[in-house]
């Protein structure tokens, strides 16, 4: 694809975006990193609607406040109604790699301002995360990947490869930052771009990374239909804000599971992982009077208990102690 084939490509994508997803919005904001992705997406959004650049700065970096600078400038130039940099303290759970991206979204959301979130993730990054779900065993959920639109966040270069964006970077003569961090083996998402997709490509003889970005639209096609099914069925199961375990009991794995997740995050639930579904399920599938299971809980000094009683799952919460045990009993 030459260069000026490139831009055409990145405007006709995003134009399309906009067209299924954004219809409705005036304005929209995009998240912008400085590098090729994120400023090739901001060139053409600003094209099309008002847009905020908002540039979050980690700090993780010696220099990171000039560089976030550098973005917000090169946001003006591109058009952009608005830069706006935003400092975070980005913490230590769940590695480098998550807390920064909970950081970031965290900013993101509060800054906003009722917009819609454009993000400069591409058909790469796609096969990354899919990769990702296949190794770690996921579930279909993490395999299905990405969603072009997760309101409020939207990714209209999902179709679109790095190479097209580093092009169209080139065509604008607008220089990307190359983060550092894109080229540091300690981060899992590194060595998956630069050695093991390469690897496959070569062993399977190219086109793995559109082969994994269809099987994650196909994934995300079997998934919506099973949602669906499983709202019905949340619905049907409900027992005041319990489930009732004999309704869930004849439901296939598939579904019984997604109305496990569905109502465990409706009670509050959040960090939901395939574990703590599987052990919720055991609790209708081989129940034997053990006790509650714990799962995600956002609060951070109780924990949130999946627990069956009478033949219904409820959800109840219990405090975490420093020593993780409770005080010892009062005499009497």
């Amino acid at each position: 694809m030459d260069r000026q084939g490139a831009l055409a490509a990145l405007h006709a994508a995003v134009s399309a975006f906009a067209r299924d997803f954004c219809a409705a919005d005036e304005r929209w904001c995009v998240a912008l990193s400085g590098g090729a992705d994120s400023l090739a997406l901001t060139a053409a959004a600003a094209k099309l609607k008002p847009t905020t650049a908002l540039v979050v700065d980690h700090q993780l970096q010696p220099n990171s406040a000039a560089v976030a600078a550098t973005a917000g400038e090169q946001a003006l130039t591109l058009g952009c109604v608005g830069a706006q940099v935003i400092r975070v303290d980005v913490g230590a759970e769940g590695g480098p790699e998550a807390a920064a991206r909970t950081a970031r979204y965290r900013a993101l959301e509060q800054a906003r301002g009722g917009a819609p979130v454009l993000l400069g993730h591409t058909l790469d990054d796609q096969a990354e995360t899919v990769l990702l779900g296949l190794g770690r065993g996921s579930g279909p959920r993490s395999i299905a990947g990405m969603r072009a639109s997760d309101p409020p966040w939207g990714r209209p270069l999902l179709g679109l490869r790095r190479s097209v964006t580093r092009a169209a970077c080139a065509e604008l003569g607008v220089a990307p930052w190359q983060d550092p961090h894109n080229s540091d083996r300690r981060f899992t998402r590194v060595r998956l771009r630069t050695e093991v997709l390469p690897l496959l490509e070569d062993v399977l003889g190219g086109g793995v990374a559109d082969a994994l970005a269809r099987t994650a639209a196909a994934l995300r096609a079997d998934t919506d239909a099973l949602d669906d099914l499983a709202r019905q069925a949340l619905a049907e199961a409900g027992s005041g804000t319990g489930l009732d375990t004999t309704r869930l009991a004849v439901l296939p794995e598939a579904i019984r599971r997604r109305v496990i997740r569905g109502w465990l995050l409706a009670g509050g639930a959040s960090g939901l992982t395939d574990k703590h579904i599987r052990g919720v399920d055991t609790l209708v599938m081989a129940w034997r009077g053990q006790g509650g299971v714990a799962v995600g809980s956002p609060l951070r000094n109780q924990r949130l208990i999946a627990a069956r009683r009478d033949g219904v799952l409820s959800l109840h919460t219990e405090p975490v102690y420093a020593d993780r045990s409770p005080p010892p009993a009062r005499r009497k």
